[in-house]
Order: structure tokens, then C-alpha cells, then sequence
């Protein structure tokens, strides 16, 4: 490698980039150092200009991703702990095998931005080619769209309601897009800076002008009754505690429905609430009906399919504990939930088989509810893969994020949900077993929230829904395309290539 412009070779060169990497992963949620961003990203160029061959320019990026994914995915630790005594010899390779697998990701675009002139040419290529990898990780293996560089501006208040709003129209995938040309600009010196500014200005204007021009449908006379029961994940999987769990569940239902008053309400529990096998219980389903008052309800639980195959399930009920819709989870975890049949490791938590896939996102209708569309757990962090061809009112995410504890992974899980409000312009419903659970208007502005490892009911007034978004409309397609522009304009040049 030339140490003509950054006097780094070999080594000390993956290293730093490691280290610019790690720093970047300051800007995600929770922390969203933003500003970071504008001085590791024009770093990061000048290591690529400093390389001699592709290869080394990949190596760079591959080592600024490692460092990046390693220090955003830490919390991945925090749910093998729980299983410490079958997967203990996991815990110093889980996070960092991870992080080497996504760092490819990063690999990829860094050495397409080699191939290009340096200055604006490098910066288009970067920024278009960091998306399309973005955007292939999300369907490559399993997927795993996981802090996305668009999530940064999911800032909680007003900053954020401001600064999301551009993703009705590109989606999270060119928040991406512009947060990396952006994050770029300084690297063309005081011009760049310049025009960072300025779209700075126009970023502001524009949000601000949608939050003040959008018109919501009227909002539907029901009051949302989330139920948060903050049962450590020792407990939800300890038969002993079982009763218990669901008695507590039932106490906050019933006191969450008072609270609403006279209004028709919608109870929702998180994701696996029930810690019975609710579809072959209608004594439990019985006991949710009463301490709802006859109030629909929304509980998350294992089922068994008719081939006695078990699903993570949400499962409507009606106001006499009558099964009227179910919701089975279709992008399920790998290793968690079920093993991939391409690496067939016995590391799942999940008996047996794992869990039967569902058919894909649903949009359900349900006697004296709004038609809604179900998300369980992560399926939230797939944008442009959560609405059916029926589009919904609103959306509700159930989710148990007791696996990772009080670390980043709930909050950036939270974030990610958040920008599925603003991408499809739908009100969002988020029921976490431990926390965080909210509900986002439309706009991606938050209505209330239980905060993490608290156990009480939230109730809020279910906003209405804005007509379809141009996302929402045709998801992944604009990315994608604003992408390939970008890139196109980055008018890649032939270089002689040293020897590799």
C-alpha cells in the first residue's frame, strides 16, 4: 500500500480504519453523534486514495465495516448470555464473526470508489455504490438491514420528526444515500462545505414543510391499550413462572382499559406475551376477554399449526376470546428461530426443527378495528417488505427485546420501527416485552412511550393514517434507482492496475 498521502501501510492502515469504523458507530441510535460521520467518512476517502490496488482499497473498507459492525452489534452478546451454559464458547466469536460477514458489505463499495477519479467522482461512487450493498444486504443469505447509516437521523423529538421526513419518498435506503454524500462533501474542501450547508438547509426545509402541510385521515374513535410487562427472559422461559406472567399480563390489561374510559379500545401484548399456547386455550383466551372489559385484543404467542409445527404467532381476539385473525411470522431469526438450511448448526434455541415460516406480510381486518398490518420482532427492520397488497391503517409491531437487554440493540430496534411510520406514512403501534414501547403518528412523531425494563400500559388515542407515500408506493425500486444515477455519475475511469 502508498503511504504517499496517509503514511499508513499494511497493518497500521486496517487498523485504522478499524478505528475510523468503531467511531462511526458513535452516530447510530442511541448515541447519534452525527457530526462524526463528517470526519471519519472524508478519512476513509483519503485511505481509498492512498491505496495502490483494489485490493488494498477493499481491505480498507472491509476493516473500517468490521470496526463499524463490531462496536454496533455488540449487544448480540447480551442473548447468548442467556443460553451461557449451552453456547458460552460463542461469546468471543458471535459479534466479531458477525461484523466480519457485514464488513464485506463495505468491502464492496470502498473498492468500486478506488476505481474512480478522486474528489466528486469517488464521493458519487461511494455514495451509490455503499447504497446498492445496503440494499443486496438486505436480501443476501437471510437479510440483515440492520443500522442502516439512515437510521442516524432517528434523533428522538423534533430533530428527528424533522429530519425523517424525506423517507416517505426514498426510504431509509436514500437517507443512506444522502447521509453518506453528505457526510463526503467535506473531503472536497471549503465547496464541499459549502453545499454540505446548504443541503443541510434544504434537508431542514423541506421536513419542516411536510410536518406542517400533511393532512392524516381522521382519526378512528379507538384508544390503544399497550401493555408492556417487563418479564425478564429467564422468567418467560421458565414454566414455574408461567402463571404469574400471565396474571400480570391480565392486571395491566384490565387496568390499562379503565384507564382508556368510555372510548372502544384495542389491547395489544408483546410479541410471545402469552406464555401458554393461547390458540389451544380458550380458558386463557376467556381470562384476556374479561380483564379487557370485551375489548378486541392483540397478543402475541406460540401456536401450532395444523401439521403441529409451532409459529410465533399474533392471534386477534374478540371480545369473547374467539380467535377472528392470525399473523404468523415470516422473516424468522436465523439460529434463534429456525437453522438455515445452508449451515446446519445445532446453536438454535428453538427444539427440534425451529419455527414454521408464515406466508409473508398480512393485512388483517378484525370486527370493530381499523385494518392493520402485524410486524413481529425484527420483520420492522425490513423496509419496503412489511405491507401485503391490501394496505393497512396502521401498524403494529410486537416484539420482545428482553434478549438483549439495556444495551443499544432495543433502541435501534426502535429507531428502525419508527422509520417504518414515515416510509408508508402509517401510524405505528410498538408492544416490547421489556421496552421500549411507543406509538408514532403517521409523521414518525412519538405519542407516548414505556420506557426500558418498566412494567405498565400505555394508552393513546390511535392517530389516522396519510395517503399512500411515494415509498410506499414503490418501495425499493427508488433507492435502487437513485443508487444506480449516483453511481452512474460518477463516471468511472479505466486505471492501470498495479499487480495484486
Amino acid at each position: 500500500m502508498r503511504g504517499d498521502r496517509t503514511g499508513l501501510k499494511g497493518y497500521r492502515a486496517w487498523i485504522t480504519a478499524a478505528v475510523l469504523g468503531a467511531l462511526s458507530a458513535a452516530a447510530l441510535p442511541p448515541l447519534h453523534v452525527i457530526p462524526i460521520l463528517l470526519l471519519t467518512i472524508p478519512a476513509l476517502l483519503a485511505m481509498l486514495g492512498a491505496c495502490g490496488t483494489r485490493r488494498q482499497a477493499a481491505a480498507i473498507g472491509f476493516w473500517f465495516g468490521f470496526g463499524h459492525q463490531l462496536f454496533g452489534l455488540y449487544w448480540m452478546t447480551e442473548a447468548i448470555l442467556f443460553e451461557a451454559e449451552r453456547f458460552w464458547w460463542l461469546v468471543p466469536f458471535a459479534v466479531p464473526l458477525v461484523a466480519c460477514a457485514i464488513a464485506v458489505f463495505t468491502a464492496g463499495p470502498c473498492a468500486i470508489a478506488w476505481g474512480t477519479r478522486p474528489g466528486l467522482p469517488r464521493v458519487l461512487a461511494l455514495a451509490g455504490a455503499w447504497t446498492l450493498f445496503d440494499l443486496a444486504k438486505q436480501f443476501a443469505v437471510t437479510g440483515f438491514p440492520w443500522n442502516a447509516w439512515g437510521t442516524v437521523w432517528a434523533v428522538p423529538g423534533g430533530f428527528g420528526d424533522v429530519f425523517l421526513q424525506p423517507a416517505a419518498f426514498v426510504g431509509v435506503h436514500g437517507l443512506t444515500l444522502a447521509t453518506v454524500l453528505l457526510a463526503s462533501l467535506p473531503s472536497l474542501g471549503r465547496r464541499g462545505l459549502m453545499a454540505a450547508a446548504v443541503a443541510i438547509v434544504a434537508w431542514t426545509g423541506f421536513g419542516l414543510g411536510r410536518l406542517h402541510f400533511a393532512m392524516p385521515s381522521q382519526a378512528p374513535d379507538l384508544s390503544v391499550v399497550v401493555v408492556q410487562g417487563n418479564v425478564p427472559q429467564g422468567q418467560k422461559m421458565d414454566t414455574a413462572f408461567a402463571m404469574g406472567v400471565f396474571r400480570r399480563y391480565l392486571a395491566l390489561s384490565h387496568d390499562g382499559v379503565a384507564g382508556a374510559g368510555a372510548h372502544p379500545t384495542v389491547v395489544v401484548w408483546p410479541e410471545t406475551a402469552s406464555p401458554f399456547w393461547l390458540a389451544d386455550e380458550p380458558a386463557a383466551r376467556a381470562a384476556i376477554a374479561e380483564a379487557t372489559g370485551g375489548a378486541p385484543a392483540l397478543i402475541g404467542s406460540i401456536r401450532f399449526d395444523d401439521a403441529r409445527r409451532p409459529r410465533n404467532s399474533l392471534l386477534a381476539l374478540d371480545g369473547q376470546g374467539a380467535v377472528s385473525a392470525i399473523y404468523d411470522k415470516w422473516h424468522l431469526v436465523p439460529f434463534g428461530e429456525y437453522v438455515p438450511d445452508w449451515l446446519p448448526l445445532p446453536i438454535q434455541v428453538i427444539p427440534g426443527n425451529g419455527l414454521a415460516m408464515g406466508p409473508g406480510p398480512r393485512t388483517l381486518r378484525v370486527a370493530r378495528l381499523p385494518a392493520f398490518g402485524p410486524l413481529i420482532c425484527y420483520e420492522a427492520i425490513f423496509t419496503g417488505q412489511i405491507i401485503a397488497a391490501e394496505r393497512p391503517d396502521w401498524l403494529v409491531n410486537i416484539t420482545n427485546d428482553a434478549w438483549f437487554g439495556n444495551s443499544t440493540g432495543p433502541r435501534q430496534h426502535l429507531a428502525a420501527a419508527r422509520l417504518r411510520a414515515v416510509e408508508e406514512g402509517l401510524p405505528l403501534v410498538r408492544a416490547a416485552n421489556t421496552g421500549i414501547s411507543t406509538v408514532y403518528d403517521s409523521l414518525g412523531h412519538e405519542l407516548g412511550r414505556l420506557g426500558l425494563q418498566t412494567a405498565g400500559t400505555l394508552v393513546v388515542p390511535l392517530p389516522g393514517h396519510l395517503p399512500p407515500t411515494p415509498y410506499g408506493q414503490a418501495g425499493l425500486l427508488i433507492p435502487l434507482m437513485l443508487a444506480v444515477v449516483v453511481l452512474g455519475l460518477s463516471r468511472p475511469v479505466r486505471q492501470k492496475l498495479t499487480t495484486i
